[in-house]
Formats: structure tokens, C-alpha cells, sequence
């Protein structure tokens, strides 16, 4: 007998009824996650005629005065260097982001945000906030406490990073 099999009969009822019970927790994070985020993308749009990617780079970039390399914002966002070589590119011609090549190294690049592209994030990044205010406005402080002390046991029980 294959050892899932083994251990799916060694399973009580109890133990059967918690995973059922873990595989619902999982399915409605997701969903409810997808419905924040197709929310979020169409806000985006709609109010200020941008993307969620194009937020997500321009988020990474506020963190860092001193800039990214192409390398290093691709890390963060968790994406390939061609994901964000485009919206670069978008950014770079609408002014809010600069690219300089390294010293020493003519092959790397560093991005940052311009003064104007660090005023047009705080204003994405405050209307953002209050959108998700607006959904979260449900769970009491202690709700949302404990949601979030929930989250950090897994990530950590997990081994999954902060990004």
C-alpha cells in the first residue's frame, strides 16, 4: 500500500473533519483574496488610470531612496526581470521613474523613483489604504489582530519570508 495511503487510513474522523475543515480556510482565503485584488486592479483603473503591477513597482521603489537594480526589484516583486522591464519603460516615459547605469558595471541598471513619481505613489498609496479600510471596516481591532497573528504562525511555521 503506497505510505499516502497508509497514512489517509490511519487518518480518525476528527483529523478528516480538521483537513475538510483547513481545505474550506484555504479555499476562502484565496477567493476572498482574489475579490480584494480584482477590487483593487479595478479601482486602479478606474480612479487613476494605472495597474496593479505598475503600483506594485512603483511600492518596491518607494522603499529604496537609493534605488534598485533590475535584478533586485525583480526579486522583490517575486517576478522575471521581463515582467518589469515593461512597465519600466512605461514609467521611465511618464517621468515618475529614473534609470542610471551603475558605476563600475555599464551592464547594471538602478531604478528609482523621481520626485514626481514619489507624490504620485503617495497619492495611489493613501487611496489604496483606504480601500482596503473599507473592506477590512468589518472585523472589530481584535478581529483583525488576531487574523493577523494567524497569518504570522503560518508564515512562520512555514518558512515563508516577509516580501
Amino acid at each position: 500500500m503506497p505510505e499516502n495511503k497508509v497514512l489517509a487510513s490511519k487518518m480518525t474522523c476528527a483529523d478528516r473533519l480538521t483537513s475538510k475543515q483547513n481545505l474550506r480556510v484555504w479555499l476562502k482565503v484565496l477567493k476572498t483574496t482574489k475579490h480584494i485584488e480584482a477590487m483593487i486592479r479595478e479601482k486602479l483603473r478606474d480612479e487613476f488610470d494605472t495597474t496593479l503591477p505598475r503600483f506594485d513597482v512603483m511600492s518596491a521603489l518607494y522603499r529604496f531612496d537609493e534605488g534598485l537594480r533590475m535584478s533586485e526589484l525583480s526579486a522583490a516583486l517575486r517576478v522575471s526581470n521581463g515582467n518589469v522591464t515593461g512597465i519600466i519603460e512605461r514609467l521611465v516615459s511618464d517621468g515618475l521613474v529614473i534609470r542610471e547605469t551603475v558605476s563600475g558595471d555599464k551592464r547594471a541598471t538602478i531604478v528609482r523613483l523621481t520626485k514626481t513619481g514619489k507624490a504620485s505613489f503617495e497619492t495611489l498609496a493613501d487611496a489604496h489604504e483606504k480601500w482596503i479600510d473599507d473592506v477590512l471596516q468589518v472585523l472589530e481591532p481584535e478581529q483583525s489582530a488576531a487574523l493577523l497573528t494567524i497569518m504570522d504562525e503560518i508564515d512562520h511555521s512555514r518558512g515563508f519570508t516577509e516580501g
